[in-house]
């Protein structure tokens, strides 16, 4: 009978945990040991430490990739099943969702921290040192390549969060009443111009009223010519009593106006010592300014409906825009001339212009969309506006998720220098469904156009009302009886 060897007092037992305790002779066994080392912290930062290092902290760090992860989850589920929810908390609660913003940002900062941390410290545990081979070099590199990759995007994801925090304040921080569709609809006036430095004798160059269907999200934009003439004012508009009979012009040595639609701005704001505060005293404090709330008024006369929102859209900014999206595709169907301005008018355009937008189909960039949308020098101010509406059309065409998603900082950057509106933030994720359900359907365009029946110089706006009033509420075809 054989005896086994007595157990030395003291020695322990050999462990048999290669990831622990490795036989560090074993070259094959330390580079296999090394890789499943940086794989495990890939997929699951902090276990690498949990089974062959640093216990406290490896539980920390899977603890913070569990929350992470259930977060991640939690995230997902409200975006399939709740999104309303989810878009509410992210954009839609006001000061709660600017402090739940920053919350987030910072947690993904720290998480990206302490994902480097672990990163090197499991480096630390593959003991490079009793690794032979190409596996030496290949373990550190792959290891600070793939956290690059990851940690990359969650950097990314923490801008992207405090890009929308930032342009929210910025484009949100003061804004009108909440208020319920009218008639089924949103109505937003829509104005474009050159802001910035000579802003107070500014007349916008584009108007427009975009119509969303608050249940299909089926948009109508409504084109008003700037020089639309003697427009009414709405019967709950202050500009009422000044111009009973329709707006009206006025001569002046010092600060005067004409009776276009482009020039309400001029007699309720610019020329007024008051600055329009008498007439609007609450526009300030709603985001808007008198010289806005009397275009509102005018737009609401001269189409028939309710008009309680604005956006106005600096054309530096629209083409800014233009370029974080990636550019617009456009059929061009005429040649047209860039550059050149009023004292241009009447001499050539081979003489002043500085290049030119060729037929044909095009994908444009933000300067070239600019060009395109304000060229009226060899073109009428009708086929201008027809211009615009169809890179309105465009950019609604280019805000898909993945466009938003790749190129979210820029597009946010781009937003913030591009509009002031006095939109409700508590209305953004309802606007955002509406606008997916836009994006389905085809945009309906109405211009107050001689094309469209409307006189160009003396506008019949009851017809103009009935018209506007058909295109938003169609009548419902009657089924003809079997005989």
């Amino acid at each position: 009978m054989t005896l086994a060897p007595p157990r030395t007092v003291g020695r322990p037992l050999i462990e048999t945990r290669p990831l622990r305790h490795p036989d560090a002779s074993d070259a094959g066994l330390m580079a296999k040991r090394g890789w499943w080392l940086v794989l495990l912290n890939v997929l699951v930062p902090g276990s690498a430490q949990v089974l062959a290092g640093r216990r406290r902290l490896g539980r920390f760090g899977l603890g913070a990739t569990l929350l992470v992860w259930f977060l991640v989850i939690v995230v997902a589920a409200l975006a399939m099943f709740a999104r309303p929810v989810l878009l509410w908390l992210a954009v839609g609660a006001g000061l709660f969702s600017a402090v739940l913003l920053t919350v987030v940002q910072i947690a993904l900062v720290g998480y990206a921290v302490l994902w480097l941390v672990l990163t090197l410290d499991t480096l630390r545990l593959v003991r490079l040192v009793k690794v032979q081979g190409p596996s030496r070099f290949a373990i550190p590199l792959v290891a600070l390549l793939l956290f690059g990759l990851i940690g990359s995007g969650t950097a990314y994801a923490a801008s992207a969060v405090g890009s929308v925090r930032d342009t929210l304040g910025a484009v949100f921080g003061n804004s009108g009443p909440s208020l319920p569709p009218s008639e089924g609809y949103y109505n937003i006036l829509l104005l474009g111009a050159d802001s910035g430095e000579g802003r107070d004798s500014m007349r916008f160059d584009s108007i427009s009223v975009v119509s969303v269907n608050a249940t299909t999200g089926a948009v109508t934009i409504t084109g008003i010519p700037r020089e639309l003439p003697n427009a009414p004012f709405s019967a709950k508009s202050p500009m009422l009593e000044q111009y009973p009979n329709g707006f009206e012009g006025h001569s002046s040595s010092t600060c005067g106006w004409n009776g276009w639609m482009n020039h309400v701005r001029n007699a309720a704001q610019t020329c007024r010592e008051d600055g329009g505060s008498a007439l609007y005293p609450d526009a300030a404090a709603h985001g808007s300014e008198p010289g806005i709330e009397a275009t509102k008024d005018a737009a609401e006369g001269v189409l028939g409906i309710e008009i309680p929102y604005y956006v106005f859209v600096d054309m530096h900014g629209f083409a800014q825009l233009i370029d974080a999206l990636g550019g617009v595709d456009i059929n061009v169907t005429e040649r047209l001339p860039m550059g050149g301005g009023p004292s241009y008018d009447g001499e050539p355009a081979e003489d002043w212009a500085i290049g030119w937008i060729e037929p044909g189909q095009q994908h444009m960039n933000g300067d070239t969309a600019q060009w395109y949308a304000r060229s009226r020098y060899t073109t009428s101010d009708w086929d201008r506006m027809k211009r615009q509406r169809e890179l309105q059309a465009a950019i609604l065409a280019q805000f898909t998720p993945q466009t938003v998603l790749t190129r979210f900082n820029e597009v946010a950057a781009a937003g913030t220098a591009l509009i002031e509106t006095d939109l409700p933030q508590d209305k953004l994720p309802e606007f955002f469904d509406l606008v997916l359900k836009a994006k389905e359907q085809t945009v309906t365009s109405i211009e107050l156009t001689p094309e469209f029946g409307v006189d160009e110089h003396e506008p019949d706006y009851a017809h103009v009302h009935e018209m506007i009033q058909q295109a938003l509420h169609p009548p419902t075809p009657t089924a003809t009886p079997s005989p």
